[in-house]
């Protein structure tokens, strides 16, 4: 039985149930946060927590010293009328994410928590232990599908979320990165077209550009993720074949999918035959209560080719990661063994003995309340110093906030600036296929908050302010 959500979600949830069904209309102010503690019996934090979940949903909106207002609704999503593009962003990434010959301090631009929230130590002794129990005959044995008893332990994770997966439906891959990649290979032929997020994963943008495949941007929600209804409207449009989504604290938004969308997004792809690449690889980083189900889980026909890692959770640049991929386990175990073989099986070895010690929970207790505090940190930092006017995501999991810009700054600019300073950070136009979001970037909030970060934070928003100047 899953565990009830915490209180602040509940208080959002009923708040959204009054605007959407229209007791509460665009313009009208909410209680107060005073009035609401003292009708609901609650504390002040909570009510606090849930109008800046429903601001970050995009329902309400805060006016300085007036309190809270219904937002009005959201603009109706005008579609592209052209056709699906050729992706061409590789050259630019590797422009954007190397460091020029920089020395960077504060790697606010960086795609990875800091290694100082991991348990190497523990890892490096389930190295040898894992070293230890190899038996020679299992290497190659169990070579197509990878450990068994790591896929088993996997397996034993889904069952914690209440969804029956066999070890046999597991590939494990060298990390999500080659799980994702080897999945659109399989599904896709040159010059298809293919549903992503907007803005997007950039290294799914690479992947679509390397198999000269067409990217059908699908307009996505910072709190809520893709539109299904632009959604809809495309697949009618451009018959594509396959999607790449992240459903749970997307990367670059950070936003969460609810559970009745996943339900809805997985029935409208199913109706149209179209295979559901969900890259999870955030879903464990939730700030609190229990991970959320991925779309997976509302599957009904093994259209979903679930890919996860534990290089986010337990053990970065170990290169462990792996597909739960439906009807499609059988040929992506054949694609994965003429691709590469195998994965580093003592890498695998370890990671089962870790898992199987039982101390794996209690790690992913503390990484989450260490990325809640640095998210905070952060957010409350950009708010500080960035411009009046500047956007920041609230995600309720995951360590990226997504900041939006007042019009008219230039984020590759800022990047080639803040650089110098040694500061990164990531360019809104990475996570487009067409160069798009120049006036937004992506933070890493996964870094410990320090004084000196702090003050890389205060040092990029007078840099913003140069700019604008």
């Amino acid at each position: 039985m899953s565990a009830e959500p915490p209180r602040y979600r509940r208080l959002a949830d009923e708040l959204a149930q009054l605007i959407h069904g229209g007791t509460l209309r665009p313009g009208d102010r909410l209680p107060s946060v005073r009035q609401t503690q003292a009708s609901r019996g609650c504390s002040a934090a909570t009510v606090f927590q849930a109008y800046h979940l429903l601001e970050a949903r995009g329902l309400i909106r805060a006016a300085e010293r007036s309190g809270y207002f219904v937002a009005p609704p959201a603009a109706p999503v005008t579609l592209p009328a052209r056709d699906p593009q050729p992706v061409a962003v590789s050259e630019l990434v590797f422009q954007l994410l190397g460091t020029g010959g920089h020395e960077v301090h504060a790697p606010l631009g960086s795609a990875f928590p800091s290694p100082e929230l991991f348990p190497f130590d523990k890892l490096r002794s389930a190295l040898a232990a894992g070293s230890r129990r190899l038996v020679p005959a299992e290497l190659t044995q169990q070579l197509p599908g990878g450990h068994e008893g790591l896929r088993r332990q996997i397996a034993l994770r889904y069952l914690r979320l209440g969804m029956s997966i066999t070890p046999d439906e597991i590939v494990l891959t060298d990390g999500a990165l080659e799980g994702l990649n080897l999945s659109l290979q399989l599904l896709t032929r040159p010059g298809d077209a293919v549903l992503i997020e907007s803005p997007g994963f950039y290294a799914a943008l690479q992947a679509l550009e390397r198999l000269g495949l067409r990217a059908v941007e699908v307009p996505t929600d910072p709190a809520t993720g893709a539109d299904l209804d632009a959604m809809a409207a495309l697949i009618a449009r451009h018959a594509p074949t396959a999607c790449w989504l992240m459903t749970s604290f997307q990367n670059p938004l950070g936003g969460l999918m609810p559970a009745d969308k996943k339900c809805a997004l997985v029935e409208l792809l199913e109706r149209h035959a179209i295979p559901l690449i969900e890259d999870d690889v955030y879903a464990e980083l939730q700030h609190d209560g229990p991970p959320p189900l991925p779309a997976k889980a509302y599957s009904t026909q093994g259209g979903v080719l679930h890919a996860g890692s534990f290089a986010k959770t337990l053990a970065p640049g170990w290169r462990v990661g792996w597909v739960a991929a439906g009807r499609f386990a059988p040929a992506l175990r054949r694609a994965k063994l003429s691709q590469s073989l195998s994965g580093s099986w003592p890498a695998q070895a370890a990671i089962a003995h870790y898992l199987e010690g039982g101390d794996h929970e209690r790690h992913l207790r503390s990484l989450r309340r260490a990325l809640a505090a640095q998210q905070r940190a952060l957010r409350a930092a950009v708010l500080q110093h960035f411009p009046a006017g500047t956007r920041v995501t609230q995600p309720q999991g995951g360590y990226f906030l997504w900041v939006e810009l007042p019009a008219g700054h230039d984020s590759l600019v800022l990047h080639h600036a803040a650089l110098k300073e040694g500061i990164s950070l990531a360019p809104g136009p990475l996570f487009s296929a067409e160069g798009g979001f120049r006036h937004c970037l992506r933070l890493n909030s996964g870094q410990p908050w320090t004084p000196a970060l702090a003050a890389a934070v205060e040092r990029l928003g007078e840099l913003i302010r140069l700019q604008a100047g």
